[in-house]
This record gives structure tokens, sequence and C-alpha cells, in this order.
């Protein structure tokens, strides 16, 4: 079997992840690891024994000339680096999200097509088991869906130093809002057409004009709501930090510990912020004297992959897009629409005005 030659840009814990991917899968040939810091590409290369290293990742795609490239880098260079490598004819693999604009992400996605190579972005969610058994429940619910929806991170450190970098670019509700409101599209299989938000910069330590905390509310075409609510930085509570529930007629469905009720994990622990450890299913069917036909289910969902386990997930299924046996188009067009909510809930922010979809500016 031809195997692809992948080159990996960005050694952070996306990058290391999906690069271990590579390096376990025999559809890939890792043909070397890209960061700006000598320090992180030379321990990722010693991990997966010695593969080539650069400094400069334009320099490494014109140079190494692969078959793939795996973009991980900060969502402000994203662009300039997918077309990049979508230019030089190869595949692309890019985590979300695509680029920062609506009409960056429209014409890296024209410009896969005219060149013939798969493009898939890093939906992780859309890969795990048990987040596609939680969005198959809530399809059972009926209509409309109330979705409520958060990931608020309480950061320090070197976590608190890279949500202030990515925060020179893009905001919370934006760069983490693409999952969970692409979670609501799967879920509602309606069109957006409203979106509102509102948020507060609890620091002066960011950029002017950036803020760390938002909440973004979008409506759908069948009447279903959803809310969205994402804070980084180290004021933020530890309280009720991963909401995941879905509300509809027939009754609802959340994302629990059935020991404790909620959820107790450090949030900033990345393998906390896919893992759903059950999930509790409310049925409102009611007898003639308005109890409850059955109790709650408990649906176990503990034997899900880990973070390493997602990614490779993510890459078999880039493998596939290449080998022309998974059709990535309307995970384009998905990715597209996920993009085109988030930016509608920043500008509402920073107008103040709800946004209907289809007037959003690029």
């Amino acid at each position: 079997m031809s195997k692809s030659r992948v080159l990996v840009i960005g050694c952070g814990n996306m990058g290391a992840s999906h690069a271990r991917a590579y390096a376990a899968l025999e559809e890939f040939e890792l043909v070397g690891v890209v960061s700006r810091g000598p320090e992180s590409r030379e321990a990722l290369s010693a991990e997966l024994g010695g593969v080539p290293t650069y400094g400069d990742a334009l320099a490494a795609i014109a140079e190494a000339k692969p078959d793939a490239v795996s973009i991980n880098t900060y969502p402000d260079t994203h662009y300039e680096l997918c077309k990049a490598a979508l230019n030089a004819g190869a595949h692309v693999f890019i985590e979300k999200p695509l680029a920062e604009t609506l009409e960056q992400c429209e014409e890296l996605v024209a410009l896969s097509r005219s060149k013939g190579v798969a493009l898939v972005v890093g939906y992780i969610l859309r890969v795990h088991p048990a987040w596609t058994k939680f969005i198959e429940v809530a399809r059972t619910l009926g209509k409309p869906l109330v979705m409520r929806m958060n990931l608020n991170q309480q950061s320090r450190g070197k976590e608190w130093a890279t949500h202030r970098a990515l925060m020179d670019s893009i905001s919370p509700i934006v760069d983490c809002g693409v999952h969970y409101v692409d979670v609501m599209c799967q879920m509602t299989r309606s069109k957006p057409v409203r979106v509102s938000a509102i948020g507060a910069r609890l620091t002066e330590e960011l950029k002017p004009g950036m803020y760390n905390y938002g909440q973004l509310q979008v409506t759908f075409e069948d009447g279903s709501v959803g809310w969205y609510e994402a804070g980084w930085g180290p004021m933020m509570s530890e309280t009720a930090f991963f909401v995941k529930d879905v509300v509809g007629p027939e009754g609802c469905v959340s994302i629990v510990d059935r020991d404790t009720g909620e959820r107790s994990d450090d949030s900033s622990d990345i393998d906390a912020h896919t893992k759903t450890n059950t999930l509790r299913v409310h049925h409102a069917a009611r007898d003639e004297n308005d109890e409850f036909l059955s109790p709650d289910e408990w649906i176990d969902t503990t034997d899900e992959p880990d973070h390493d386990g997602l990614c490779l997930r993510e890459q078999q299924l880039f493998a596939q897009a290449i080998a022309g046996t998974f059709d990535p188009s309307d995970h384009l067009e998905d990715a597209l629409n996920a993009t085109r909510i988030v930016l509608a809930a920043d500008e509402s922010f920073r107008t103040g005005d709800s946004i209907t979809l289809g007037s959003l500016t690029q």
C-alpha cells in the first residue's frame, strides 16, 4: 500500500497527538515536524524515532514536498499555511477553525476542490462515539430543542500563556464555539437563522478589544434554541464549567458523572473537554396520574477513547478522504456553517446587535 508522506506543522498538544497518530497508522509516513521553538520539535522528533525537524513551515513544505500536511498552529496562521499546502498539491488536515474569516474559509474550500486534494477540519467530537450517541439521543426528544452547553477553563501558567496567545487573534466563543454549534446543528438538522452574544473583558492582559468570556445564543428555523458559553483565564470558576444538556418535548439528555450528578474534572485537563463518562436520559412520558412512566436511563460511556485515541480516529478519517473512500464535501459545508455562526456571535458582541444569518459581514 502506498503511504502518504505527511508533514506536521505545530508541535503543541494537538500537533503532538496527531503526529503520534500518523506514526501509528500504516497509511502515513511521517516525514517531518515543524515548530518555531526548537525544544518542542526536537522532543517530539525524539519521541517518534528521530523524524526530520524544521523551524519554518513554508520552507518545510517546499523542502519535504509532502503528500499531506497537518496544520496545528494558532488560528492566525491557518489561512497562509493551508493555502501554501494546497497550492503545493498536498492534502490538508487542519485544526479548527479553518481560518479567521468566512471569506478565507470559503476560499480554502474552493482551492482544495480546484486542486483535487482532500481538506479535513479537526472537529474531534465528530469521531467521538459517546458524543455521536449524545447527538443520536437528542434527535429522539422531539422539536424544538433547547441546547445548553459551555466549556469554561480556569487556566494558569503554561495554559494561560497558551490562551493569551490564542486571544491575540480569536475569542473563546469563536475558537471553542465551532465544536459545539456544530453539535447543535447536527442535533437540530435545521437552518440557523439568528445569533446574538454577550461578553466581558475580565483582564487587561489581553490586546485591546479582545474579551476572554463570551456567551452566544442561536435560534434555528424549527424553533430550537441553543446557548454556548466559554471563558478562559485564572479568574474562571470551576463550578459548572462543563454543561452539556439538551431538552425537548419528549425529555432530556445530559452528560454527567453518575456518582456526583455533575462534572468535577479539572477544567484545564484537555482530556476532560471531550470525556462524557455517562449520558443521563430522562423521558417525559407520564401516566394518568401525571407520574413518569419510566425512571431515568443511564448510558455508560466510560470506555470512550482518550485524547490521543480520538486524534487517531481523526487521522483515520483523513486517510479515507485521501483514498477517496470518504467524501469531505458535507463535512466542509458543516465547518463553514459553524464558522458562520460563531463569527456572527463575535460580531453581535462587538456591535450589540442580534445578527440575522446571511447579513454577516466578512
